[in-house]
């Protein structure tokens, strides 16, 4: 394993795009913390708190209330420890939720379009649409839900 790269909060605020008054807000609010400190009493914080800041400026986006998120990443943190899981199914289920309003909007939409019309917009995208549900299917059967 490499060297762990340890951002100031000066670091982190540039790195993740928000202010240090930002950090120190999601500090207190136990959304992010440091990993250590400096003997001068500096708070040091990782990658992962970069990748966490990054998730919830990502669930900001989607509108979600600060409350919201620390429960959210209460819950993928209790999944797993395995970080780069956890990063990766947040980020799936981010996207999830996005493609379902998207998919929504479009519902009205797609029954407005003639039948002709329909099936040729829908050829160009449906093999890749269904080797993503495929793979989220097998995703799914992999994991012992019991």
């Amino acid at each position: 394993m490499g060297v762990i790269k340890l951002f100031r909060i000066g670091e982190l605020a540039k790195a993740a795009d928000v202010s240090e008054r930002t950090i120190d807000y999601y500090t207190k609010m136990g959304l992010i913390s440091p990993e250590s400190r400096t003997q001068k009493n500096y708070r040091l914080y990782s990658n992962e708190t970069l990748n966490r800041l990054e998730r919830i400026n990502l669930l900001k986006q989607e509108k979600y209330t600060l409350e919201e998120i620390r429960e959210k990443l209460e819950l993928w943190n209790k999944v797993s420890n395995e970080e780069h899981v956890t990063e990766k199914l947040s980020s799936l289920e981010i996207h999830l939720q996005q493609l379902e309003r998207e998919v929504k909007e479009l519902e009205p939409l797609i029954s407005s379009l003639k039948p002709g019309q329909a099936r040729h917009a829908f050829s160009n995208i449906m093999p890749q649409s269904l080797a993503c549900i495929e793979a989220l299917r097998i995703l799914m059967n992999n994991v012992p839900f019991s």
